[in-house]
């Protein structure tokens, strides 16, 4: 849908309230922009300034019986709280009496507030209090503003919605909408994710995607009439109608586009009430600012350089003892690069362990492909200045810290930043940097590793086996942790982010996208650099396309103050709401635990080619209480599967089976499964087949039940998990020989780790507890038929 926007008229009305040396826009000003981009009935306005004589007949000008009156102040945006707001009868002596009324209530009511919430008071009444600030405020009241009534359809819990415009600083504009009105904040707490609001980036995303969002939310099942008691209020196509507005609006004014006239920061109607299937606006803000200069590009084709270098360098490697220096050389040595492309600067040698040394940059002869540093902050900025001068790097590996991560340091990186951005705008290239705070990187294509951890704490996996996963973390620590506790995965790459000075997430990742033997990509995040969490999300979205698997992982999900903010918008849609939602919308699987993630990694690296026709379950096992368990958690937040009803073939080939073993007086053939403590080794992996095999079941979860007297899952004894009988043998062969997904339980202590070890190092996915594995394999197909779904 293109709806029909007069983007010069809406400039103009910005661009009007620009001269007159504000930022904002009043009420009446962001009704007559809703009527240029499209509204339908925005109220008709009468605007009573302060110190006005009005005549009865401008008073009684609008049309009804009552009329609404608010008070206008560039500072007051919530009206209701202060008594800003009522509702009277179309009489010149009611109105006067109100505005008067109102205009004094209001100032000491707002006065009152901002003294309760000091964190949110203006800046323009910092310092003053008491009946100075009830005098200031008092001074920035303008009038008020007399709007048309237009009485509801209902006043009933939900039939009112509110839609905003935000700019933000690492996903640029977004677009939510959901349940309005006075207790909106309220609802986005208190229900479900995702039933309240709904949020999308407008680059990404169009009115009829957003409102396929908007229909999963409560706002939506009352404004439509699909709860009890209710009536449909407006049609489906004047939401999408209103959804293609915001977006557009959001689009066209928006520091992504280099023609944008002004970015708006925030535009929120809230609510729209409906009368008549008629959206009506009752209330809404404006705030907007002048385009600002976009930096240079970084010149990330140089990330070529920095994973697969053909020359690297290295500054900072101790003759004698062994430094985080001494142990990158080491390690970069044992990972197979070869010794004479490798340079150590370092005055006064030739040679460390065969590897020559220069005294400086300008030594080394030609442009290193990779240069690591290695040594105190202090020294980067002039180092820094070196390998721009004389072009002696294509990429700059920054592994010390103390640069940025407190006040202390930030004007080291701002110094460092400074030397990054006149380079790209005088030479139009230099160097790309990681870090700093960077752990370092280990590229299995580029035959390098630079981590400062030893082998002997976090052994690696040699060999020249391909490997299909990639891992980007911020925190290297949360890396190398993740990849000790998940010693069965081996990613070609690891790349540990550090603080972004320069690449970021997103520049990586759309590297990433772009290499074809990956099939899955992990990442954690704390932060993004400005605009970067859309581009990071755009990269998502390529690799998706792609074919591959992105699993997220992001801390830091505090709300951010709500007081700080002007609008509903912002509070309702925080940080990592928007964050979530666009990365899903993305095509993301964005795990909520570190517990999570690492289900999800194993997952996808495990079923990257199994078949997902759907969603429907089959479960078996031979305890009851967890073929029940894997029953009950089918069912989440951000993820739904349906228990699989079985072909009677199905049926007929399990019952044969289980009486062959003589369970079938035992065992009662139905989904979930409970083939009784009795199944042995054989009935558990070909009760798992005929399941996978029934038409009807899309992905089979199998409890392993190691406890059980009949099966073989103790590493030595009469029932050792050596034997080729044994499960450990038998399931992998199984799942190798399947389409479609196949996830097993071991549901017992640590004796029975070798056998989830023995399963694992077969390729086959183990989970510790039913509810983790019907969670993970859930939101893993969630993503997978969404990615689907985005390639078409």
């Amino acid at each position: 849908m293109h709806p029909a926007i007069d983007f010069t008229a809406v400039t103009e009305i910005l661009a009007k309230a620009h001269d007159e040396g504000r930022d904002f826009l009043f009420e009446y000003e962001v009704y007559e922009l809703l009527s240029r981009s499209g509204a339908e009935t925005p109220p008709r306005t009468s605007l009573l300034l302060k110190g006005a004589r009005p005549l009865d007949e401008k008073l009684t000008a609008l049309p009804g019986d009552k009329v609404v009156v608010k008070i206008i102040s560039p500072y007051i945006i919530h009206k209701t709280e202060v008594a800003g707001v009522a509702i009277v009868d179309k009489t010149p002596d009611k109105i006067r009496s109100t505005w008067r009324r109102m205009s004094h209530q209001c100032a000491e009511n707002f006065s009152a507030w901002i003294e309760r919430h000091p964190q949110a008071k203006p800046p323009v009444y910092r310092g003053l209090k008491g009946e100075d600030l009830v005098a200031a405020v008092s001074r920035d009241i303008k009038g008020v503003l007399l709007c048309q009534y237009m009485p509801p359809d209902s006043e009933a819990f939900g039939n009112e919605l509110i839609v905003g415009i935000r700019h933000t600083r690492e996903f640029g504009m977004v677009v939510s909408a959901g349940l309005g009105g006075t207790d909106t904040e309220l609802y986005a707490k208190r229900f479900r994710k995702g039933q309240a609001i709904v949020a999308a980036s407008p680059a990404m995303t169009d009115g009829d995607a957003f409102f396929e969002l908007f229909r999963r939310t409560i706002s939506y099942r009352k404004l439509a009439g699909l709860t009890r008691g209710q009536k449909r209020i407006v049609t489906d196509e004047q939401l999408v109608e209103c959804f293609s507005s915001f977006l557009a609006m959001a689009n066209y004014f928006s520091p992504e586009n280099p023609d944008a006239p002004f970015v708006i920061e925030e535009l929120e109607v809230n609510p729209f009430a409906f009368t008549d299937y008629l959206m009506v606006p009752l209330d809404g803000m404006c705030r907007f600012s002048q385009p600002q200069p976009r930096p240079a590009p970084r010149p990330i084709a140089k990330i070529e350089n920095l994973l697969r270098p053909q020359s690297i360098g290295i500054v900072g490697v101790s003759a004698t003892r062994r430094n985080f220096g001494r142990q990158i050389l080491d390690n970069i040595l044992a990972a197979g690069f070869p010794k004479d492309q490798v340079t150590i600067l370092r005055p006064g040698l030739d040679d460390i362990n065969g590897v020559r040394c220069v005294p400086d940059l300008a030594s080394v002869g030609h442009s290193l492909d990779l240069f690591i540093v290695a040594v105190a902050a202090e020294q980067v900025p002039d180092l820094a200045t070196q390998v721009i001068d004389h072009n002696a790097a294509h990429s700059v590996l920054l592994i010390p810290g103390a640069m940025g991560e407190s006040e202390e340091s930030e004007a080291r990186a701002l110094e460092v930043r400074a030397k990054i951005d006149t380079a790209r705008q005088s030479k139009g290239s230099g160097p790309v940097f990681l870090g700093p705070n960077s752990l370092g990187v280990i590229s299995r294509p580029g035959k390098y590793d630079s981590l400062f951890s030893a082998h002997d704490k976090l052994p690696r996996h040699p060999g020249e086996h391909t490997r299909t996963s990639a891992f980007l973390s911020q925190s290297g620590a949360f890396m190398i942790t993740r990849m000790s506790k998940l010693s069965c995965l081996d990613p070609a790459y690891m790349v540990s982010i550090g603080n972004q000075l320069d690449l970021t997430a997103a520049d990586l990742m759309a590297y990433l996208a772009e290499q074809d033997e990956l099939e899955v990509i992990a990442v954690y995040l704390e932060g993004f650099a400005d605009m970067d969490g859309l581009a990071f999300c755009r990269a998502v979205r390529q690799a998706v396309l792609g074919g591959k698997v992105v699993l997220l992982y992001k801390a830091g999900r505090t709300s951010e103050g709500m007081l700080a903010t002007s609008g509903h918008t912002a509070s309702l849609a925080g940080d990592y709401m928007v964050y979530e939602s666009c990365a899903r919308q993305a095509g993301a699987m964005v795990a909520q635990t570190f517990t999570e993630f690492e289900d999800l990694f194993i997952l996808a690296t495990r079923l990257h080619h199994k078949e997902i026709p759907g969603k429907r379950l089959a479960a078996l096992s031979g305890a009851g209480f967890e073929a029940v368990s894997m029953a009950d958690s089918i069912q989440g937040d951000d993820f739904s599967l349906a228990m699989a009803p079985l072909e009677p073939a199905t049926c007929e080939a399990i019952s044969a089976v289980l009486k062959e073993h003589r369970l079938d007086g035992l065992v009662q053939v139905k989904n979930p499964l409970d083939i009784n403590p009795a199944a042995n080794d054989y009935v558990h992996a070909k009760v798992a087949e005929l399941l996978a095999q029934d038409p009807d079941v899309d992905a089979v979860v199998i409890g392993l039940d190691p406890l059980s007297p009949a099966t073989r899952t103790l590493p030595d004894g009469g029932d050792s998990l050596e034997h080729d009988q044994s499960i450990t043998r038998l399931m992998p062969e199984v799942f190798a020989r399947v389409h479609k997904p196949i996830v097993g339980v071991v549901d017992g202590g640590s004796l029975y780790d070798p056998m989830v070890e023995a399963l694992e190092n077969h390729g086959f996915p183990v989970f510790r507890s039913s509810d983790r594995a019907v969670a993970a394999l859930a939101k893993y197909i969630e993503a997978r038929l969404y990615g689907r779904e985005l390639r078409g």
